[in-house]
C-alpha cells in the first residue's frame, strides 16, 4: 500500500531549504564583519539551521525508495517550507534583540520571505546595517522562490520537480521556455540575477551607496519593498524614482517574456495577451492618478507624473514601495489604489495578487455572457494568448477569483474583531493576501503595523502565507480529502 504523504521526501526537501538559510546566514555574517558589528546573531542561526539540516538530511535520504514526488507531498512540501523559512528567518531578529518578541520577529520574517513587505519596524534606520541586509535579502530568496532555488541548486534532488513551481501559481504559463523544468530554473535564476545586477548599477548611477543600491535591488527584483530608510523611496532624487519605478514594472511581468526580450523576440512580447493588459492597467490607472494630483493637488506635470506613476506600478507589481503617502490624495484617488491591490502583477512573475491573467479570463467571460444574451445560439470559447482554455481551467480561475474575495471578507472581519477600525482592517488584509506591504488607515505608507494585537499579526501572517501560495496550497491542507489514503 502506498504511503498518504511520503513525509521522509517532505523532511529531505526541508533540510534542504535550511541549508540554503544557512548559507544565507552566513553570507550576512560577513555583512556584519564588514560593517564591524556584532555577528553572533548570524552565525548562532546559522549553526542552528545547518545542523538540524544536516540532522534531518542524513536521516531521510536512505529512505527516498520511491523517486516520484506525488501531488500531495508537493503540496506539504511548499507550505511547510515557507513555514520554515520564516521561523528560522526570525532567529537573527531574536537573538539581536532588534526585534525581541517572538510574533513580531516571525511577522517580519514571513513578511520579507512572501515579499509582502508589511513592517512592525517603527525606526529602520536605527538597526544595524547587516540586520537590515538580512531583512532584504530574504526579500530576494523568497521572491525566485526557496523550491526553484533547490531545484536549481540541488542536482542531486532526483525527483519531479514539477509540482514544486507550479502549486504557486494556478495558471500554467502559456509560453514555455524550455519543457525541462531544470532548465527552466536555470534560466529564471539568470534572468532574476541579471535584472538585479543592471539595477544595482543604474541605482550607482544615480549617485545611492552601494549599501543601499543592493537592498533596492533585492526589494525591487523580488517586488518585495523593504527599504532600509524610514521614509522608504520618498528621499532620493527623481532619477533613483524613475529607474526603481522602471524596475518594479519589469519585476511584475513574466519571467517568460524576459526570456524573449532577451532574445529579442519581441513578437511573442507583444502577442502576449496578459503583458498588454497588464501594461494598458498600468498605463491607464497612472494617468488617472497623474491628472488627480495634477488638478486637486497643484503639484508641477513632472512630479504629478513620477509620483501618480510610482504609487500605481509599486501597489499593481504588489512591490510596496512608496515615494509619497498617498492617503493625503483626494478620496477618490486612494480608493483607486485600493482597488489596485486586488490586480496584482502577471503570472511567472515574483508579484502577488490575484494576476491579470486572471481579471483578463473573468473579463473574457463577462464579453461571452453578454454575447450570449444578444445571440442566445452564439458558440464561444475563452481564449488566452490565442489557445482555447478548457472548461476545468476557466472554472478554476473564476472560483480562486471567489475564493480570493471570500478570504478577504472574512480576514477583514477577523481583524475587525481584534480591535482595528474598517479601513485599516481592509487595507491590512488586502495588503498583505497581495504581498504588497503598506495598506490604508494606520497601516498606510506613512504607518505601520507595530501597534496591531499579536492575534492580529498572527492573522496578517497566515494571510500573507496564504496570499503567496495562492489560497488553493494552504486551503488543501485542511481537507479530509488530503489526508485521506
Amino acid at each position: 500500500m502506498r504511503k498518504m504523504i511520503n513525509f521522509h521526501y517532505v523532511l529531505n526537501i526541508l533540510s534542504r531549504n535550511l541549508f540554503i538559510i544557512a548559507s544565507a546566514l552566513l553570507v550576512s555574517d560577513g555583512v556584519a564583519l564588514y560593517y564591524s558589528e556584532d555577528n553572533q546573531p548570524f552565525i548562532l542561526s546559522a549553526v542552528i539551521a545547518f545542523t538540524i539540516s544536516i540532522i534531518t538530511y542524513f536521516s531521510t535520504w536512505k529512505n527516498l525508495s520511491d523517486r516520484d514526488l506525488r501531488v500531495k507531498d508537493a503540496y506539504l512540501t511548499v507550505f511547510l517550507s515557507w513555514v520554515t523559512l520564516g521561523l528560522f528567518g526570525s532567529l537573527p531578529y531574536l537573538f539581536s534583540n532588534a526585534i525581541p518578541g517572538f510574533v513580531d520577529a516571525f511577522f517580519e520574517s514571513v513578511s520579507g520571505f512572501t515579499t509582502t513587505g508589511s513592517s512592525i519596524l517603527t525606526d529602520i534606520e536605527s538597526l544595524p546595517k547587516s540586520i537590515l541586509f538580512w531583512r532584504s535579502l530574504t526579500h530576494w530568496i523568497g521572491g525566485i522562490g526557496i523550491i526553484l532555488i533547490v531545484v536549481v541548486i540541488m542536482p542531486s534532488l532526483k525527483m519531479g520537480g514539477y509540482h514544486l513551481l507550479t502549486l504557486e501559481s494556478s495558471i500554467q504559463l502559456q509560453e514555455k521556455i524550455n519543457p525541462k523544468i531544470r532548465a527552466v530554473g536555470h534560466r529564471l535564476l539568470l534572468i532574476y540575477l541579471l535584472l538585479t545586477v543592471t539595477e544595482v548599477i543604474f541605482l550607482r548611477l544615480g549617485h545611492m551607496n552601494f549599501y543601499e543600491s543592493v537592498l533596492h535591488a533585492f526589494g525591487t527584483v523580488a517586488t518585495g519593498g523593504f527599504s532600509p530608510r524610514n521614509t522608504s523611496i520618498a528621499g532620493y532624487s527623481p532619477y533613483i524614482q524613475y529607474v526603481i519605478m522602471i524596475f518594479m514594472f519589469l519585476s511584475g511581468a513574466s519571467f517568460v517574456m524576459h526570456y524573449f526580450l532577451l532574445k529579442l523576440n519581441l513578437k511573442k512580447l507583444l502577442e502576449n495577451e496578459e503583458f498588454r493588459f497588464y501594461t494598458s492597467m498600468i498605463l491607464v490607472i497612472g494617468l488617472v492618478e497623474t491628472f488627480s494630483l495634477y488638478e486637486n493637488m497643484n503639484k508641477p506635470l513632472e512630479e504629478s507624473f513620477r509620483e501618480g506613476y510610482f504609487q500605481v506600478i509599486s501597489i499593481i507589481t504588489c512591490t510596496g514601495f512608496a515615494s509619497a503617502d498617498y492617503l493625503q490624495w483626494p478620496p477618490y484617488s486612494w480608493l483607486i489604489i485600493f482597488l489596485a491591490m486586488f490586480l496584482g502583477g502577471s503570472t511567472g512573475s515574483t508579484a502577488g495578487g490575484i494576476k491579470m491573467a486572471r481579471h483578463l479570463v473573468l473579463l473574457k467571460n463577462l464579453k461571452k455572457i453578454m454575447r450570449r444574451m444578444m445571440h442566445p445560439n452564439l458558440v464561444m470559447s475563452i481564449r488566452l494568448n490565442n489557445k482555447p482554455l478548457t472548461e476545468n481551467a476557466n472554472g478554476s480561475i473564476l472560483t480562486f477569483i471567489v475564493f480570493y474575495l471570500i478570504v478577504f471578507v472574512i480576514g477583514t472581519l477577523l481583524m475587525v474583531i481584534t480591535g482595528l477600525d474598517g479601513v485599516s482592517a481592509g487595507g491590512a488584509v488586502a495588503t498583505c493576501m497581495a504581498g504588497i506591504g503598506p495598506g490604508l488607515g494606520t497601516v498606510g505608507p506613512a504607518g505601520n503595523f507595530a501597534h496591531l494585537t499579536e492575534a492580529g499579526k498572527l492573522i496578517l501572517t497566515l494571510l500573507m502565507l496564504v496570499g503567496r501560495l495562492e489560497i488553493y496550497g494552504v486551503i488543501i491542507l485542511f481537507t479530509k480529502a488530503f489526508w485521506s489514503k
